[in-house]
């Protein structure tokens, strides 16, 4: 399959210089693996074949597809929105040349730390038994955006604002807040916790994925100290140690139970919005059915309440 361009323009067949399927999926490879190794040995190919094919590819299109200045490949803007073309592009050809029915590649939901709640395991569940040949793949990102925006994953269920460009959200349950402090210490002895109990020692964020700042406090009561980390181990850690208290939301309490951390809600602290995010292009197909889903699912929880 060549999807070249004649000589005045007209996408249509050409000469062995065109782009073909193996392209795309040389291309797609690379994107899903990260590095040119693991998306040869998924290919069962040579690495110097799938880097002269990307090449190929790039220099048809005129654009640089992927950043090879870190040994982790990453793909440029132009290769995020050439991702969902080229995956579109490739599941058509697949399903055309299938009589026994169609190829649907993964739908990745990144997430940063506890994904769809207490909802999770229900989404993964009706997903399979409504959808059993598109594979949903969750996937943990250490990024505010989980991901989305760099193209690891075609959607992400985040929390908090996002204000990262080029995104669509819908906001689909709000999540209470709690304090999250040794299990050892002398917050742990209270049922709950407000905002004013924490600030008089340190508090420990994550600057990375994490949703709480010190602007959660009043200007003239923050905390006195902070003490910051890169992703939810890390923080759990901190915490259970007596470094500092965190603040999270309440799904954190049942997706990462800690023998050293104790929950408490928060009772003082707004909401945290949870989001489906996705990118504003077109995108996995079955997206639209993704939401629709995850809306059905709270609304089911919010009628049986």
């Amino acid at each position: 399959m060549s999807l070249g361009r004649s000589g005045d323009g007209r996408t249509g067949s050409t000469s062995s210089r065109g782009i073909e399927i193996r392209h795309l999926r040389a291309f797609l490879a690379v994107a899903d693996e990260g590095n040119v190794t693991r998306a040869a040995a998924r290919l069962r190919l040579t690495q110097p074949a799938v880097s002269r094919t990307l090449a190929a590819l790039e220099q048809h299109l005129g654009i640089r597809l992927v950043d090879r200045s870190t040994h982790h490949l990453v793909l440029t803007p132009e290769g995020i929105a050439f991702r969902d073309k080229a995956a579109a592009a490739v599941a058509a050809f697949d399903e055309a040349l299938d009589a026994g029915g169609p190829h649907h590649w993964p739908l990745r939901i990144g997430h940063a730390w506890s994904a769809f709640g207490p909802y999770t395991t229900p989404l993964l569940r009706r997903w399979q038994e409504r959808y059993p040949q598109i594979p949903l793949e969750l996937l943990r990102i250490d990024d505010r955006t989980a991901g989305l925006t760099r193209g690891e994953v075609d959607a992400a269920l985040l929390r908090g604002p996002v204000e990262a460009p080029g995104l669509v959200t819908e906001v689909l349950f709000d999540e209470d807040r709690v304090a999250a402090v040794a299990a050892d210490g002398p917050l742990a002895a209270h049922a709950t916790l407000r905002l004013a109990d924490l600030a008089g020692g340190t508090v420990v964020l994550n600057t990375v994925s994490g949703t709480t700042t010190l602007d959660l406090w009043p200007p003239d009561a923050r905390p006195a100290a902070t003490l910051t980390v890169a992703n939810t181990d890390d923080w759990l850690t901190a915490i259970a140690a007596g470094r500092g208290v965190g603040v999270s939301a309440a799904s954190t309490a049942g997706m990462h139970p800690h023998s050293g951390v104790a929950y408490r809600p928060l009772l003082d602290a707004p909401t945290v919005p949870v989001l489906l995010a996705r990118r504003d292009a077109p995108g996995h197909p079955a997206l639209p059915e993704l939401a629709a889903l995850a809306r059905e699912i709270v609304a089911q929880d919010t009628t049986d309440g």
